[in-house]
């Protein structure tokens, strides 16, 4: 378990580095362009680089990244997708009932379990919430809580499983105090309901404003998607000669301080720190030289184009994503995001967001809609797709072998024989 918390946080130093975050405003094409200066020479490269080389071609080379076949695939937008989210939009505005709890009710209890008559560990908590019927709870403390209503208190008995996981618990008969705290039960979609907790009148509207949100949302995460499709494209085409030194070096040193803080959060040195978490010194500086490698192989990669197409992190373009990422950052201001991340990782984080703009802008784009595993040129299509394919499998699975409708067979045999009501688990 220490060593899975370790790798967590040192998945998150690489992402740092490898930050995408933000819609990139792609421009999708049938064919390919070319961004770069009107008259077609190189526009001025900026000051600000990635890499302490200039020759970048001496360390890397760099995978085709204009002329790539890419497809942007948005999912599409069901009416069980729009109900799903009005549900839970009814659960989280469910309000307080006086009355008893039943099936459906979000409960909040503080309970206290025992095992001849001891406290365990893990049974006690307090403002726990859970929906009667959901499965969260054992169904015999679940089938309790019905009935109780706000400030009410008995004594649940719980026969835990024989292979229940906690083997000091299987087996065993726990007693649960519970306390309920608080009731709360959704209310009816109705146009009352959608203008006392929307900002819309009617149902009709706030089913519809749930689409257009939903759509969005399916874009938006259709086009990551597609940077990151286009970036991993042309990192895993991409072979580095040599690494610059100095960069690694440089890399390796970020990576022991990002660790170095988590240590000292422990209240540990880093070597005390690492001991910790089950990683020895060797696994640790291998881990140091592979994310230094990682971070230095995608820097040299965008330097690379950036230098060949005349891209610069001074630029317009490079500005106004700058500007993108402190509002995804959810920073007040540049200085705000360089103050907290620092300069680097936005410097890397604007370069890498914008040579992803470039290859979707020098790719071809095929835009698809998928239903599931079913994928179609637009929405209609795809439909009627997914249905196609929902009756096919409904007609295979009536169809045996030979080719004979066999769905009521079963159903007429058992006409016949007077077995339709006999318990088959006796």
């Amino acid at each position: 378990m220490k060593k899975k918390i370790y790798l967590a946080m040192l998945a998150v130093c690489f992402a740092l580095t490898a930050s995408a975050c933000g819609d990139g405003g792609a421009v999708i094409t049938d064919g390919t362009k070319t961004e770069g200066a009107a008259d077609g020479k190189k526009a001025e490269t900026g000051t600000t680089r990635l890499v302490s080389v200039e020759n970048v071609e001496k360390y890397i080379t760099i995978g085709e990244y204009k002329g790539l076949t890419l497809d942007n695939t948005v999912d599409a937008i069901t009416d069980d997708d729009v109900q799903a989210q009005i549900d839970e939009d009814l659960k989280d505005k469910a309000e307080p009932v006086s009355d008893a709890a039943k099936e459906g009710d979000l409960v909040t209890v503080n309970y206290t379990g025992t095992k001849d008559g001891q406290t365990f560990d893990g049974g006690t908590a307090n403002n726990y919430d859970f929906v009667i019927g959901d499965g969260q709870m054992f169904e015999e403390f679940e089938n309790g809580v019905i009935g109780m209503k706000k400030g009410d208190t008995k004594e649940i008995k719980i026969d835990f499983p024989s292979d229940y996981a906690d083997e000091t618990l299987a087996g065993e008969e726990v007693i649960y105090k519970v306390t309920v705290q608080n009731v709360r039960r959704e209310g009816e979609l109705t146009d009352e309901w959608v203008a006392k907790n929307t900002d819309y009148t009617t149902v009709d509207d706030y089913r519809e404003s749930i689409r257009s949100e939903l759509e969005k949302n399916a874009k938006e995460s259709a086009q990551e998607v597609l940077k990151n499709t286009a970036w991993s494209t042309v990192l895993e085409n991409s072979e580095v000669k040599e690494y610059p030194q100095e960069d690694v070096d440089k890399a390796v040193s970020e990576f022991k301080k990002s660790m170095e803080v988590y240590a000292k959060q422990a209240d540990m040195t880093l070597e005390e720190f690492t001991d910790s978490q089950g990683i020895s010194q060797d696994d640790f500086d291998e881990q140091c030289q592979q994310y230094a490698e990682g971070k230095v192989k995608q820097n040299l990669i965008v330097q690379g184009i950036m230098d060949a197409e005349g891209l610069s992190l001074d630029d317009k373009e490079s500005l106004q994503l700058q500007d993108k990422l402190v509002e995804q950052m959810g920073v007040s201001s540049i200085a705000e995001l360089v103050g907290t991340y620092g300069q680097d990782y936005v410097d890397e984080s604007v370069g890498l967001l914008r040579v992803e703009e470039f290859i979707i802008k020098n790719a071809s784009v095929s835009e698809k809609v998928a239903n599931g595993d079913v994928l179609a040129d637009d929405a209609d299509a795809v439909a009627e797709n997914a249905e196609q394919d929902s009756d096919q499998n409904v007609s295979d699975e009536d169809t045996d072998d030979s080719g004979q409708d066999n769905s009521d067979v079963d159903e007429n045999l058992e006409e016949e024989l007077g077995t339709e009501d006999v318990d088959q688990s006796e």
